[in-house]
């Protein structure tokens, strides 16, 4: 929103009218003080806000951390020799020569 001069003189002149010359230098304090305290505040809601923002994003950032350092140590091919031990252990046996197996039964 911008004014012109024009409407700032109408402006001045309405608060000289209303108020009186003798209390423009209160009004005046009175607004700056009443500027900075809102300057001071939207500056802590910015603080806040920024601190807020950064919290899950770092969390993120770690959580992406710890799947690349998980990602460097799986082997793959370590998975592979465990299944390859583990096939190895299994005892086969030959169903046709064991007599307690009967086998699937039919009805």
């Amino acid at each position: 929103m911008e004014l012109s001069i024009g409407e700032m003189l109408m402006i001045a002149l309405a608060i000289v009218v209303l108020f009186g010359p003798d209390k423009l230098p209160e009004i005046a304090r009175g607004l700056g003080e009443g500027v900075r305290k809102m300057r001071g505040a939207v500056d802590d809601i910015k603080t806040e806000i920024m601190k807020e923002a950064d919290n899950p994003v770092s969390e993120i950032k770690k959580e992406i951390e710890k799947v690349k350092q998980s990602a460097q140590e799986f082997n793959p091919l370590a998975d592979k020799k465990n299944e390859a031990f583990l096939k190895q252990e299994m005892p086969k046996i030959d169903l046709s020569e064991d007599d307690t197996h009967e086998g699937p039964v039919s009805r």
